[in-house]
């Protein structure tokens, strides 16, 4: 996910405790709002669910499929845009309301709402983004050939479901949003945010939520930067705008572990980090944190626009863009060699899945070693 930190130890949890018994996955649409081109009944309200190919001209072309992916080739502006952005997040039951998992305390309600720890989370950020994003698209979780559909899978068998999204806008080339249901044992929400390359060579914002079996908590959110901490002063550029917010906080003023990444590549020093057993951390510190950082990110693009295109005008438009490109490619790249979720997703889908989904769809600029 965004480092897959919490992969660290969700490997070896799942290792030990859910990969014993025969792995069952499907992948099916859920939701009951009808969607562009999907058919059904009340029964079935998506029928038969299509996947498209092809949208030109304002001509749309079908294919059957698995599920639904979503495509805005076609220019929609104000409610229709939002609307298209609102029925992808429906497409798979967004925002879940039930867990596909058991809750561990008997004084939950009835539909286990609070076991979906940080779907308020979730909630907030698509609030977000369809409030202060400009142009905010859909696009398909598919992988480069786009004939592998990412954007959902559930196993059934141990209770256990993952949702994928994927937006741009004028201000984020992408960004990717990806909840991970299995009740009380674990729930994650990991986001990363990638400037787009006309704003600069701007950190990519980097969240990664986890929570194990509600009594282990892990925390990661950072702006990355795409220098390494050594270049000059690049690590202290943002500082006085992060150091503020997380001088607030001094639950989640952790340092990372070396074991699987290097915190002086692509991370900064006012990083959001924490390990706390205390859940009352995550209603009372990380959810205002969260909220300041990913505001704060939006604000320093907004800031640096103008910036940028005073630059540009000095140098070559498209030097720059291939620049930041390069280096957010090297992010994908070091995240993708180094997270510790292949080997977990290896056990569940296959190798071949597997090596697929963390190059193709995860870090999606990763460079794929050579087999």
């Amino acid at each position: 996910m965004m480092r897959n930190v919490f992969l660290v130890v969700a490997a070896v949890i799942y290792a030990t405790t859910h990969f014993s018994s025969v792995v069952a996955w499907t992948t099916s649409c859920h939701t009951t709002l009808p969607t562009r081109g999907c058919t059904g009944n009340n029964n079935n309200p998506l029928g038969d669910c299509w996947k498209e190919h092809a949208i030109s001209s304002g001509t749309t072309t079908m294919g059957r499929g698995s599920t639904c992916l979503w495509s805005t080739s076609v220019p929609l502006l104000g409610q229709d845009l939002r609307s298209h952005v609102d029925a992808a997040e429906a497409q798979h039951g967004m925002p879940w309301r039930t867990s596909i998992g058991s809750s561990l305390s008997e004084n939950r309600n009835e539909n286990n709402d609070d076991t979906l720890l940080y779907m308020p989370f979730w909630e907030w950020q698509m609030d977000f983004m369809k409030e202060n994003l400009t142009n905010l698209k859909v696009h398909p979780c598919s992988d480069h050939a786009g004939t592998a559909d990412f954007s959902y899978h559930s196993n059934h068998v141990k209770k256990a479901q993952i949702v994928n999204l994927y937006f741009s806008s004028d201000e984020y080339r992408k960004i990717r949003m990806t909840y991970y249901d299995a009740g009380d044992a674990c729930q994650v929400f990991n986001s990363l945010w990638y400037p787009d390359p006309a704003h600069g060579d701007l950190p990519v914002l980097g969240i990664d939520l986890l929570s194990f079996h509600r009594k282990r908590f892990l925390t990661v959110v950072d702006f990355q930067p795409l220098h390494d901490e050594q270049e000059s002063n690049h690590a202290t550029t943002y500082t006085n705008v992060l150091n503020p917010i997380k001088h607030e906080y001094d639950t989640l003023k952790g340092r990372m572990s070396s074991k699987f990444y290097d915190e002086t590549q692509f991370f900064s020093q006012e990083m959001l980090f924490a390990r706390f057993e205390a859940e009352e951390i995550v209603h009372n510190d990380l959810v205002p944190a969260f909220r300041q950082y990913v505001t704060a990110h939006v604000n320093m693009l907004r800031d640096h626009s103008h910036t940028a295109k005073e630059v540009s005008s000095s140098i070559n438009d498209e030097t720059q863009r291939n620049f930041v490109l390069d280096r957010q490619a090297a992010y994908d790249t070091y995240s993708a060699e180094r997270d510790p979720a292949t080997g977990m997703f290896a056990s569940m889908f296959g190798k071949e899945w597997a090596d697929d989904f963390v190059y193709e769809f995860l870090f999606s600029m990763s460079k794929k070693p050579n087999k």
